[in-house]
């Protein structure tokens, strides 16, 4: 087992890990430091990868930029209030059911795949990079969805203000 199985492994069990741990924490602020977790650990995954542009980008966006609106939301929102409604302890057995559900579809995926969990895929000899493939995709192809995207987001941010605005 060389060391890209092993940090694959280390980076896959911290997620999941981390992950369930976020789900499970009645605190919110422990939520928001596993969700980072869970995300530092995709990072990883996506560096061992040798998508260099995915893991940047997961790095720069989603733990520095998505995570410190959600801690800033955590901070700003009545946590007390929240506290003191308990609507989502009596869904424990829909959501234990649902967990049963998924786990037998799971089993049941992996039973009957031909393949083994772990296929041993051949590695072509000369990878492509990584960012220009990223790039040659979102700026050949996928212009016009890129830019559709983009003003999308661009009238979802003016909203946000002007909702805001109107508030103050």
């Amino acid at each position: 087992m060389g060391l890209n199985s092993i940090l694959f492994y280390f980076f896959a069990a911290l997620a999941v890990v981390s992950a369930i741990l976020m789900v499970t924490r009645r605190n919110v602020v422990h939520g928001a430091v596993y969700l980072i977790t869970t995300l530092l650990a995709t990072a990883g995954v996506f560096l061992l990868l040798q998508a260099e542009f995915l893991f940047i980008t997961q790095v720069i966006l989603y733990v520095g930029g998505i995570m410190v609106l959600f801690v800033f939301v955590i901070m700003l929102v009545n946590l007390d209030v929240s506290l003191l409604q308990y609507q989502f302890n009596r869904q424990r057995f829909v959501a234990g059911a649902l967990a049963l559900a998924l786990a037998a579809q799971l089993f049941v995926v992996i039973k009957m795949g031909k393949t083994s969990l772990f296929p041993q895929a051949r590695i072509p000899e000369v990878l492509p990079k990584n960012t220009e493939a990223v790039a040659d995709a979102l700026f050949g192809r996928f212009m016009l969805p890129f830019e559709i995207a983009s003003i999308l987001l661009l009238v979802a941010m003016i909203g946000a203000v002007v909702m805001a605005k109107r508030r103050v």
